[in-house]
């Protein structure tokens, strides 16, 4: 017999669909009990409760994003899977709906029409632009077609896969890039990225919270993107420079950002983000958690859980993805 513990805000709504679902063997425990082997939530709320689940075997997080349990001083004596291939309609619509908010000039139109300014100038299209996208994942992966519908042209910067179709083109760091950190390695790394993002529309990063990815858009890459760009951050804030992102926008080396995804979070009330021009801001809301799609995840995964087999979504804690 298997115990279940949900750690997460909707913990009411998760329980509710995992009792429709009728899981063998499988109890559901209201408290942390020392006996409790599976644990299903949010990756903060786990991380806190490591010390105290001696037989755990098991988490399945709620998120995509699990930098909160992959700290290499962390506990690493269970599985871990997070939620996958759940975000990626959302987070498409959010990255498609700015991006043809600001081709179409639709808050610009919205200020015209406030001021009384009829403002019949010609607007602009998807249609050609150029995306790149940083990650390809599932995530980015449907951006990616939703981009083609479009008749976008699609740029992916990845670790080293290419199973997205819709990318046009793939760029990677080159693989002693990945296993070193020297100089040279780093340099190759800012060579490849230069590369990807000369010429470019719309810049969208995709990213998770890694050791590789820290600060992975900085002064040098901006300064490769054409000076009407776009970027948009539904990855993770600490892919960015902050001060670099700053500069860049005050300077206008680029014409836009938007995020939905910081460093801190909540973002400071004193910080340059709230009153830098030109940049739009969302609260971590590009593409919520919905109960009903996570809950699949752990219904499919329980199964193969019970059975010794592989579990969908398993997290690499070296790679920390």
């Amino acid at each position: 017999m298997h115990k279940l513990l949900i750690l997460s805000k909707e913990a009411g709504q998760y329980r509710l669909l995992i009792e429709k679902a009728r899981l063998p063997d499988l109890t559901i425990e209201s408290t942390l009990t020392p006996e409790i082997d599976i644990v299903f939530g949010s990756p903060s709320l786990i991380k806190d409760a490591l010390a105290s689940l001696p037989a755990l075997s098991w988490v399945q997080t709620t998120s995509a994003g699990v930098e909160a349990l992959t700290n290499p001083a962390a506990r690493r004596d269970y599985i871990l899977t997070n939620a996958r291939e759940v975000f990626g309609g959302l987070m498409s619509e959010y990255v498609i709906g700015y991006l043809l908010a600001h081709e179409r000039k639709i808050f610009e139109l919205q200020q015209s029409q406030l001021s009384k300014d009829w403002n019949d100038a010609d607007t602009g299209t998807l249609r050609g632009k150029t995306i790149g996208l940083l990650g390809v994942g599932s995530i980015g992966a449907e951006v990616a077609r939703t981009a083609k519908f479009f008749n976008m042209n699609v740029r992916g910067y990845t670790r080293e896969s290419e199973t997205s179709k819709h990318v046009d083109k793939y760029y990677h760091p080159s693989k002693s890039t990945l296993e070193s950190d020297s100089l040279l390695s780093k340099q190759q790394q800012a060579a490849a990225l230069q590369s990807f993002a000369s010429g470019l529309d719309y810049l969208v990063s995709i990213l998770p919270n890694t050791k590789d990815t820290r600060k992975i858009v900085d002064a040098n890459l901006l300064a490769v993107l054409p000076s009407h760009a776009l970027f948009i951050n539904v990855g993770r804030g600490s892919a960015v420079d902050e001060s670099a992102l700053i500069d860049a926008l005050n300077q206008n080396k680029i014409a836009g950002v938007v995020l939905d995804v910081f460093e801190q979070e909540p973002l400071p009330t004193e910080h340059p983000y709230w009153t830098t021009k030109n940049l739009m801001m969302t609260f971590h809301t590009s593409a919520p958690s919905l109960p009903e799609d996570i809950t699949k995840i752990f219904i499919e995964n329980y199964p193969l859980f019970n059975e010794g087999k592989p579990l969908k979504y398993e997290v690499d804690f070296e790679r920390e993805y």
